[in-house]
Order: structure tokens, then sequence, then C-alpha cells
């Protein structure tokens, strides 16, 4: 529509001007002097009236055909850059394409780790066998993320219904393995590797898979079995065997 506009312009111009020297040329009538600035400021206000822009592009539409043309241009200042012309710069970017998405395979899609882990257990209060019920459910269905997540619950739960952890509500799942690990020494290692399972898990924006999952309820199950060494116990141990040895 600019360019119709212009064109317009142009002929009403040049009509105008051919008026004014055929007017000059006729010896029947005076001639009339019409300046080129006046006609062509006639020419725009005749032009500036809404019937000639009831069909002009829309703003939006005007701002992406100026983006397209931004993207042309900087594709055709590339392809002259690059060895091989277009068909190089296709290449090239097919390859970056292809990096890029090895990369987001093999690392899955980036989460920012946070500067601290948040609470481990959410607002609603539940026991350790409701979160062991959730996280069968959850595996049933191949859900092994929530499934996980759910397991390391439900342990931490457990310590806590058994008195070996104090019931915290803003506890990480690092700081219930690392306390656990004080009453539990035989199984340090394998609550932190759980506690890591499950930070990756929710935090790391890792996958589980139905091999941690096993791992973290077999830990659970071992858990139950065993007895806590309590920092008392060694004592009196050894204070009733000093009894029993003086009787």
């Amino acid at each position: 529509m600019p360019r119709t506009t212009d064109t317009a312009v142009r002929s009403l111009l040049r009509a105008a001007d051919t008026s004014v020297l055929s007017l000059a040329r006729s010896g029947d009538e005076p001639p009339v002097t019409i300046g080129r600035d006046p006609a062509r400021e006639a020419a725009r206000r005749e032009l500036s009236k809404g019937v000639y822009h009831q069909n002009d592009p829309g703003l939006i539409e005007r701002a992406m055909n100026a983006f397209w043309d931004w993207v042309g241009r900087l594709l055709d200042t590339a392809s002259t850059a690059t060895p091989g012309g277009a068909l190089g710069l296709v290449v090239i970017v097919l390859a970056v394409i292809a990096v890029l998405a090895a990369l987001w395979w093999r690392l899955g899609t980036p989460h920012r780790r946070p500067t601290s882990s948040p609470a481990l257990f959410d607002d609603r209060p539940r026991t350790a066998a409701e979160h062991r019920a959730a996280a069968e459910a959850h595996a049933a269905q191949g859900h092994w993320n929530q499934a996980v997540q759910e397991h390391m619950r439900a342990i931490v739960r457990s310590l806590e219904e058994r008195a070996l952890l104090d019931v915290r509500p803003g506890r990480t799942a690092d700081e219930a393995a690392a306390e656990a690990g004080r009453a539990l020494p035989d199984h340090t290692d394998r609550l932190r590797t759980a506690a890591r399972d499950f930070d990756d898990v929710t935090y790391g924006g890792r996958r589980a898979s139905e091999q941690s999952y096993h791992r973290i309820a077999e830990l659970d199950r071992d858990l139950e079995r065993t007895k806590p060494q309590l920092a008392s116990s060694t004592p009196s141990t050894a204070h009733d065997a000093r009894q029993g040895a003086s009787g």
C-alpha cells in the first residue's frame, strides 16, 4: 500500500504539471500557474483520506514483515560469509542442532539447582505407611521419580516414628541421612546414596530408574529390621559386665 500511495502521488504530480503546461500553452484562456510543491501537498492531502488506507497492514503485521526482512538480510549476509554459501550455512545450522539435541538427550532438561535444598516433606504430614503405599502405587504405574521420592519420605518418616530422628518439618534429605547415619552407622553410605537419588530426581532434573527404586525400597526394609546403636548402649553394657564380674 505505501508503494501504491507513492505511485499515486507521482501520477497526480505529473497530471498537475501537464495541466499547468497545457493551460500555459493555450491562447484561449489565461495560464494558470500551480507550483510543484502546492500540487504535491494537495495530492498528499487527498491520499491521506481514510478511503485510501482501508487495506493497510496492521502494526503487528508490519512488525512481523520487518522482522522477517531482517532475518532474510541476516541469512544472506551469513551465507555470503560461510564457505560453501547457503549450503554450507545449512550444514552448520544442522550440526549445531544435532549437538544441542545430543546434549539434551544426555543431560535431560536443565534445571537450576537451588542454593539450599528445599524441605523433604510437603505441608500435609503423612505416616510412613502412607508414603510406602504411595510409592508402591507410583511404582506399579512405572512412575519411578515419584516412587523414589515417596519411599525416601517413608524412610525418614519411619525413623521419626521410631524416635531415631526428631520430627523437624524443615529437614532436607541430606540432613536426614546424616542424622540417621549416627544411629545406624552400618547404613550410612546407603542412606547418603538414597538422599542423593532423591535430590537428583527432585531438584536436579534427573530421571529415576526401576533399579534406583528397588535399591531405596530394599534400604527401607533393612532399616526396619536394624536395631539402632544408641550412644548410651556401650557404657551401660560395660557397666553390666562389671557388675556381673564383681558378683
